[in-house]
């Protein structure tokens, strides 16, 4: 059989091996691909004359036509090609072209195997000169090809964008806009996964490279979603500028990427799109111990529904907030409420409620509802949300719910039952281990007069391991990569968070070999939060030692800070502990927040982990520091 590859450069292969040289032949080749690509594999003998020979007289033309068959019946055997006196067809199992293989596997929805058949333009860089038809065919089949490899490409992104990784989905993209630099498609798949991976700046560069392509080639303008989703990326949080510290050696950050939460994430992301393209409400509750990655794959959830253009609001629960009623609904109403398109619309009483306990609030609507009746926190922020849905979906993340207040617990479930025609999606993370009744209630209706989806994080295993492994030391062989994969499961029990540092640290620098390994960690019989924070292998403690000296001064002194005070500091208090002058503050907390040690809201800043702010305080202060710290 005679398989080619047409995809990119073509290339030949007869029975599994070389192509005899007069098969390739221009105007051979070309006779081959044509007919391959026919309606039932069949074309008239005039036609194929005046697609390749024109210029000839008609005995010539029929004389080479003769020629060209014979070579292709030498490849094929005389079962593969018929010919008649007015008619040429090629048998199905005579030759395979890899279109006939991209469109059965497009037609069972496999995107994975159909972009990997896309190496470039339908026949790269091929020619019949002097074949006019025949090259208005190639380039109306290398139209149709392009944008059905742009296609694939694209689904393929957004599929791995929905495993939770960003870097296949970036170079799926940027292949995609290789073969059509004008397409839309392309450059929004390519926007989101550098958005995703973390690189909002590279996004905005491709978005600003695509405008320009297109007022140049064609005196055009990127279409309405491609130019709405460039807002929604503008509208994030910059990456801080960076602190000089010489050469970047291995990982450059501890933003790492997320892996080993396929499953999961694909899980959320199907609650997600049927809230979004459902008008229907549904809570999600990811449970796990400290350090599984409860949070970085919750905020993994929200990124992608900012991108679709939902309204987010986000609030991050600590154990003094337990004993707070209504800390959470303000919170909420703190973190991303007011600024929502729609929040205007609410009922005065709903307005009056939060004017009466934020400044923000009554500053915006104080005249409006001067001499209103409150209402109860628990119906205001119910008709919040109806507003605000009613414009757009919507998002509310509850980080570490097991220690939000009771009353905002149950008025945010209520929330969901009363919204059930809005697009809206509460997203709850949790402690496996924590005694919240309301909790364990919620979690019981998901599935029966509840939508949406309940998880429980295990720890990573060993693919997942290396994986990181190789994110964190690329320079590292196969074998260096599953030794120290080897020896960070053990040291790390398998949690995302302490994998991180582990792998981080071993890229700057941290010997493993040097540290001691315990041969079972957590303590058998024990939970995660019972072992933490003094039984922590020495190798976690030193990983976060040297992630810590990478930080400048005035961030190690922040970090000092926040780790001996509050839970949850506000930015006033750090200032007023570190002595650091403003500007200098928010540099700080800028790289602190974007290297993952310390996570902000508006009430105030806390560490990303529990365990890491253990192991600072414990670890990584001295006594006087802490005096000179502590007012």
């Amino acid at each position: 059989m005679i398989r080619c590859r047409t995809l990119g450069s073509v290339d030949v292969t007869l029975d599994g091996g070389p192509a005899p040289a007069e098969l390739l032949w221009r105007k051979n080749l070309a006779l081959l691909v044509y007919l391959a690509r026919s309606p039932k594999r069949a074309r008239a003998r005039d036609h194929l004359i005046g697609l390749l020979w024109p210029d000839k007289p008609d005995g010539a033309a029929r004389h080479s036509l003769n020629e060209a068959l014979r070579v292709l019946r030498r490849c094929t055997g005389d079962p593969g090609l018929e010919t008649h006196a007015d008619r040429i067809r090629i048998a199905a199992d005579a030759v395979e072209l890899d279109t006939d293989d991209f469109d059965a596997l497009a037609a069972a929805g496999d995107w994975a195997g159909a972009s990997a058949l896309v190496g470039g333009e339908f026949l790269e860089g091929f020619a019949v000169p002097g074949a006019a038809e025949f090259e208005h065919w190639l380039g109306a089949e290398r139209t149709l090809w392009r944008a059905r490899s742009v296609d694939a490409l694209t689904r393929q992104a957004e599929a791995e964008l929905g495993r939770g990784r960003a870097a296949e989905a970036v170079g799926l993209a940027r292949r995609a806009l290789a073969l059509d630099g004008t397409a839309d498609v392309a450059v929004r798949a390519s926007m989101r996964a550098l958005a995703l991976a973390g690189d909002r700046a590279a996004a905005q560069a491709a978005y600003a490279a695509f405008a320009a392509r297109l007022a140049e080639e064609v005196g055009g303008a990127p279409d309405a979603a491609t130019t709405a989703l460039a807002r929604r990326i503008a509208r994030e949080r910059a990456e801080p500028r960076r602190i000089e510290r010489g050469p970047s050696v291995g990982a450059e950050s501890r933003r790492a990427p997320l892996v080993g939460r396929e499953a999961e994430l694909t899980r959320l992301g199907a609650v997600w799109d049927t809230c979004r393209t459902g008008t229907r409400a549904a809570v999600s509750i990811v449970a796990g111990d400290a350090g599984t990655g409860k949070s970085r794959l919750a905020e993994e959830v929200v990124a992608r529904a900012r991108l679709d253009g939902a309204a987010a609001a986000v609030v991050r629960a600590v154990e003094a907030d337990a004993a707070e009623p209504w800390s959470g609904v303000v919170g909420l109403a703190r973190g991303g409420l007011l600024d929502v398109p729609g929040v205007a619309a609410a009922p005065a009483p709903a307005l009056a409620a939060f004017a009466a306990r934020l400044p923000e609030w009554a500053e915006r609507f104080g005249t409006a509802v001067r001499g209103v009746a409150a209402d109860l926190p628990g119906r205001a922020v119910r008709d919040v949300l109806r507003a605000l849905t009613a414009e757009q979906p919507v998002v509310l993340l509850v980080d570490d719910a097991h220690w939000l207040d009771r009353d905002s617990l149950l008025a945010l479930v209520a929330g969901v039952r009363d919204l059930a025609g809005a697009s809206f999606h509460l997203l709850l993370t949790r402690s496996l281990h924590a005694d919240r009744p309301e909790l364990d209630e919620l979690q019981s209706r998901i599935g029966g007069d509840m939508e949406g989806t309940a998880l429980r994080l295990a720890p990573l295993g060993g693919d997942a391991l290396r994986a990181l492994a190789r994110w964190a030391l690329p320079r590292y062989q196969e074998d260096e990569i599953d030794r120290v994969a080897r020896r960070v499961a053990t040291d790390s029990a398998g949690l995302p968070l302490l994998a991180v540092e582990l792998f981080h640290a071993v890229a700057l620098g941290l010997d493993l070999d040097r540290t001691s390994s315990r041969a079972a960690w957590p303590r058998p019989l024990q939970t995660l939060d019972q072992t933490l924070p003094g039984d922590l292998p020495e190798a976690v403690v030193g990983a976060v030692r040297v992630g810590y000296r990478r930080l400048s001064p005035a961030g190690q002194r922040v970090l000092a800070a926040a780790a001996v005070l509050e839970e949850r500091v506000a930015a006033p208090a750090l200032a007023r502990s570190t002595g650091l002058d403003v500007e200098a503050l928010l540099a700080a907390l800028d790289e602190l927040e974007w290297e993952r040690w310390l996570v902000a809201e508006p009430r105030g800043y806390a560490f990303v982990a529990r365990i890491v702010r253990d192991i600072v305080a414990r670890d990584l202060v001295t006594p006087g520091q802490r005096q000179r710290l502590v007012p």
